[in-house]
């Protein structure tokens, strides 16, 4: 961690795609942050289906050839899924993008950092129907 100092956000009990959207505007900004228990993310809606769509998902592709590619580990998905909020396709979506580091669980180096929570993306704003993205990597073939 050289120069600028980065920001630390517990994605535990955050729905995915309102922690993405307002992750991708804060790198936008020129943040630097680290996304630490990617698998405790939630995905809103019906656990069945979620699972089922994910898996017709994987079905997708075209033989001998590469791509689509299908990420299964929970880091990946909710980096990809942060990546699909960014104009990647321009030099500063792709900037943007290599200031974000998403890990699995939280590692030694922010074991005492200060965590921050986004209160516009919380879990609460749900009801009791979602799955968390780590359950979605294990019902697909994340190998813990």
């Amino acid at each position: 961690m050289t120069g600028q100092s980065r920001t630390v956000i517990d994605a535990e009990g955050l729905i995915l795609g309102r922690m993405a959207s307002l992750v991708a505007k804060r790198l936008l900004e020129g943040e630097r942050i680290d996304i630490v228990n990617a698998e405790g993310a939630v995905v809103s809606g019906k656990r069945l289906k979620i699972i089922s769509d994910r898996k017709e998902f994987l079905n997708v592709g075209h033989s001998g050839r590469k791509g689509p590619i299908h990420y299964r580990r929970p880091n990946a998905m909710v980096r990809r899924t942060i990546r699909g909020m960014l104009p990647f396709r321009k030099t500063r979506g792709r900037e943007a993008y290599s200031r974000l580091r998403v890990h699995i669980g939280v590692p030694e180096e922010f074991e005492f950092a200060e965590k921050e929570s986004l209160p516009d993306a919380h879990l609460s704003r749900l009801g009791n129907r979602y799955i968390t993205v780590g359950e979605i990597a294990k019902n697909i073939g994340w190998k813990v």
